[in-house]
């Protein structure tokens, strides 16, 4: 009963954190550090349970895009919708090639926690003084990517964060225009991930001692729980800005520091 009570939390942090700016990997490490550390696979798991919910609830704007294709802006949403895949593609096989990411230990996660929590706040006082835009530009479609990327090499970073800021600061300030683009390239490039560390997990045996009914219940409730919180937050959104955050981030961050030295 302590272990699924465990898997039940895992799964809700997962759910809340993943596409909250506030660093899933960061929430993570924390609760494993008191409910015990848990496999890749079952890692894995519960974070494709999260990127289904996103893809639920973007499913009628991805509909959209799929069949809509021929009309002019429609396409070229799509082309940087691609381009900023590709581009967190090419730089993910460099990175995965010469080996550049950060352990994910205490210390680096919540120095990025904190750091960029400032940035958050740096950069929605910026966007906020340009004019409302909810175009995607091709700079943005391009710094998403590379943000992307950077959030893989910097756990404690959080993908959707920096992805968010990057739009926001280089030309989509329209709060709502830039979490919808990077949610929506989140969705193939997570899938790509996941599928990879899957893959892996899988040839090296990982498979082989996994609690299949822990990964299950950690997924269904991952799901669930991310479907809410993705509907809540572009709820919230529209009236608030992402400073509160930030605030978190930065309190998080400091009592890791404070509490976890050297963990």
């Amino acid at each position: 009963m302590t272990d699924l009570i465990n898997v039940i939390l895992l799964g809700i942090i997962e759910g809340i954190t993943e596409f909250l700016p506030i660093s899933s990997t960061g929430h993570l490490l924390i609760a494993e550090h008191w409910l015990g550390a848990r496999s890749d696979l079952f890692n894995v798991g519960i974070q494709a349970g999260a990127i289904l919910a996103i893809t639920l609830v973007y499913w009628k704007r991805i509909w959209e895009l799929l069949t809509q294709w021929r009309e002019p802006a429609t396409r070229d949403y799509l082309f940087k919708l691609t381009a900023a895949f590709l581009i967190t593609c090419a730089l993910g096989l460099v990175v995965t090639h010469f080996g550049f990411k950060l352990p994910e230990t205490v210390t680096p996660v919540a120095w990025a926690l904190v750091i960029c929590g400032f940035w958050m706040i740096g950069a929605e006082a910026l966007a906020a003084k340009q004019a409302d835009r909810t175009e995607v530009t091709w700079l943005v479609a391009i710094l998403v990517g590379i943000a992307q990327m950077v959030a893989g090499v910097f756990p404690g970073t959080s993908r959707s964060g920096a992805t968010i800021f990057a739009a926001m600061l280089f030309g989509t300030s329209n709060r709502a225009a830039a979490t919808e683009f990077a949610f929506l390239v989140g969705i193939p490039t997570m899938y790509a991930a996941t599928g990879y560390e899957l893959l892996r997990v899988w040839k090296d045996g990982g498979a082989a001692h996994e609690d299949w009914s822990a990964l299950i219940v950690g997924f269904v409730v991952s799901l669930i729980v991310a479907f809410i919180a993705v509907k809540w937050l572009l709820g919230y959104i529209r009236t608030h800005r992402y400073t509160v955050f930030a605030v978190y981030r930065i309190a998080l961050g400091v009592a890791l520091l404070l509490l976890l030295p050297g963990a």
